[in-house]
């Protein structure tokens, strides 16, 4: 956009290597990656920063945790995408090291994903391209008045 914000992503796999790095995989471990997360989100939006979190959050419970830990700046944005999709694009190799039985309890494979029930937006991103779905974000964001130019 033409616009400049104060902005930070939390990158799912960042915060695994720092943060979380002493969790696991298991069922107990991602829900307290997610607690985590979530409070590091909170200070982040406290400070004024459109934060952005991308990780794999598979449990509704969790996200249900974050929304009312964060309260009205939580935005739930959905990035859909069919399974095959998901292994057509495997660029860490993820995907290939389940197969090959070298990963387990992946989420979407061998470890459930709850899709999230009334996200705010949902981007099937097999059906427009990356422009148009950054797009529909940053118009529902407007929309919301959660961008704001920071000068």
């Amino acid at each position: 956009t033409d616009h400049e914000f104060h902005s930070f992503v939390l990158d799912g796999d960042d915060l695994r290597l720092g943060l979380s790095s002493d969790l696991d995989f298991s069922e107990a471990a991602r829900h307290e990656n997610i607690r985590r997360v979530g409070e590091v989100s909170k200070l982040f939006c406290q400070a004024g920063l459109l934060t952005l979190v991308s990780l794999i959050s598979p449990f509704r419970a969790d996200r249900q945790t974050v929304r009312n830990l964060v309260g009205s700046n939580f935005v739930e944005i959905y990035i859909k995408a069919p399974l095959e999709v998901c292994e057509q694009r495997d660029t860490k190799g993820f995907y290939k090291k389940v197969r090959d039985g070298k990963l387990s309890d992946f989420t979407g494979i061998d470890s459930i994903y709850e899709e999230p029930l009334d996200p705010e937006l949902m981007v099937e991103t097999d059906k427009e391209s990356v422009e148009a779905s950054t797009q529909r974000i940053i118009d529902y964001l407007k929309s919301r008045d959660l961008l704001r130019r920071q000068d």
